[in-house]
């Protein structure tokens, strides 16, 4: 049986980076875990992106957990965009390999 995920890929509109990570995003869950369901949230609103406790564009969450794995939350949810450090340096869009290990 496979299993299902609540996944959120959150983001906002001037971040030229969400759309890359949707396209990652739908790949790995395609492979993984096909029964799950993306919610894509806008978080542009600083309203939604408070109520979202939103890091920055793009976030992607499995089961309410960043998919970063040493993610912080930060105490400032302005909307912008959001870099990931990683061995290679800073990424727009988080690793593939972080999103498969957090829908296994």
């Amino acid at each position: 049986m496979a299993v299902r995920h609540d996944i959120e890929l959150l983001w906002f509109a001037d971040c030229p980076n969400h759309d890359l990570a949707r396209e990652l995003l739908r790949e790995v869950v395609a492979e993984l875990a096909p029964e799950s369901v993306i919610r894509d949230i806008d978080a542009t609103d600083p309203g939604a992106a408070e109520r979202h406790r939103f890091p920055g564009s793009p976030t992607i969450r499995v089961d309410g957990v960043d998919v970063q794995p040493d993610f912080e939350d930060p105490t400032d949810f302005t909307p912008r965009c959001r870099l990931y450090p990683t061995d290679q340096g800073l990424s727009r869009i988080p690793l593939r390999a972080w999103i498969e290990a957090a829908l296994r």
